[in-house]
């Protein structure tokens, strides 16, 4: 792999593989309204919360982080201006005291919060404008979670940014299963241990807190107490339990993956899983560590960053990929095994994020595995089985086809039942 085509993978990754506390849309909330704070000296009087349907969706049901248990954009909106440190991004809420929990519910009983649906034709977008007496304060983040692109105070523009496609600069299309296999066999570890040593740390100290503890419907829980301890039923217990944890209030923080938490931990999980059963190297890890997340990233390039189709299916095959290559799988069985997990779940719904995510994120590392197993087996999905296509890439193509245009109507009225629903 050439120089510039190495650090471009490199940038990808690390722009990707970030921290985060809690469920990244409620916490895109807080941020940009920690954002806005920053430069209103007056007592709120009101704040107004504009976001777009998917931003709707994805905040509904989900517990704020160190909220005491709050929900809804109202909540996050509100924890991100009484206690939100504005420069700890996607970490926003990781300081908050129970001093300050307290003053997140006085300030929600004192100061009307509205929220309207967003008609901008972004899937992801955030505006919040606070109002005191004398003055007017308005954010807004578009497109991605930290993608803050304007702060105008009593009208007056004084921070402006272009809003972007990606988390980067760098054009994601740049990825391919050729490259990923390439970057993963060459990669100089150093240029990436930190990052991964962090995903390790973090997300599988959500896993097993969401194991041992009682959170949401216990999927991770339920699937080893009825299925066992096999390996292959702990890397899809282990996920679910991350997302049981993430999705209930559980305020350990994750590594992301395309903008997701649950995305972060599908990835990751049952490849760390795998490597200790197996009993691989370290380095071994990593690689296949690059291969899971930088497939999974390649996957939601062409399907959006927040869609109608699920991203535990995406993401479980990035998984399903990093596994096969701890098996030894070059080029040919991962890609196989991609097309496989594709061909299985694709279609699953995006419904917001809440407790059932664990129970997709089980379905989706199931995906990958079958997928993987039935290669390992001789077996596999040819041009024309439903939306396989000529080979990976085509398949990849085709996915981001169907989840980002074909299923756009899906995610209007997925958005619709959710906001008539009481």
């Amino acid at each position: 792999m050439d120089k510039t085509t190495y650090n471009l993978y490199c940038e990808i990754l690390k722009s990707e593989l970030k921290p985060a506390m809690g469920c990244t849309e409620p916490i895109a909330i807080a941020l940009t309204a920690a954002k806005a704070k920053k430069y209103m000296d007056e007592e709120i009087t009101s704040v107004e919360v504009c976001a777009s349907g998917n931003i709707i969706k994805n905040v509904k049901s989900v517990i704020v982080p160190h909220t005491n248990g709050l929900r809804g954009i109202p909540a996050a909106a509100a924890a991100g201006i009484v206690a939100g440190e504005a420069e700890a991004e996607l970490e926003v809420l990781s300081s908050i005291t129970d001093s300050q929990q307290k003053e997140i519910v006085s300030f929600l009983n004192r100061v009307p919060c509205s929220v309207t649906k967003s008609t901008s034709d972004y899937i992801l977008d955030i505006a919040v404008t606070l109002h005191s007496a004398n003055h007017t304060v308005y954010a807004r983040t578009a497109q991605y979670h930290t993608g803050l692109c304007l702060i105008q105070v009593d009208g007056k523009t004084i921070f402006e940014a272009p809003i972007a496609k990606t988390t980067s600069s760098i054009d994601h299309s740049i990825l391919s299963m050729e490259g990923i296999v390439e970057f993963a066999n060459t990669c100089n570890l150093e240029d990436v241990k930190e990052i991964l040593d962090t995903q390790i740390t973090y997300n599988m100290a959500i896993s097993e807190e969401g194991i041992t503890g009682k959170y949401g419907a216990a999927v991770g829980r339920t699937l080893l107490m009825a299925y066992g301890d096999s390996l292959h039923n702990r890397a899809k217990a282990y996920a679910a339990a991350g997302s049981d944890a993430r999705m209930n209030g559980c305020e350990l923080p994750v590594v992301i993956n395309s903008g997701s938490g649950n995305q972060g931990i599908t990835t990751s999980v049952p490849v760390i899983i795998y490597a200790r059963e197996l009993g691989v190297s370290q380095e071994k890890l990593y690689r296949a560590l690059l291969i899971a997340n930088l497939t999974s990233i390649h996957l939601k390039t062409g399907i959006g960053c927040l869609s109608a189709y699920c991203g535990a299916t995406s993401a479980g095959c990035g998984a399903g990929a990093g596994i096969m290559y701890l098996y030894g799988g070059g080029l040919n069985e991962i890609s196989h095994t991609v097309v496989n997990a594709l061909a299985i779940n694709s279609g699953v719904v995006c419904d917001g994020a809440k407790a059932s995510c664990a129970a997709k994120i089980a379905s989706g590392v199931e995906s990958g595995l079958l997928g993987m197993q039935m290669y390992k087996h001789g077996k596999e999905f040819y041009r024309g089985d439903g939306i396989v296509g000529g080979g990976v890439e085509a398949t990849i193509k085709n996915v981001g086809h169907l989840a980002h245009d074909g299923m756009a109507e899906t995610d209007k009225e997925i958005i619709k039942i959710m906001l008539e629903m009481k």
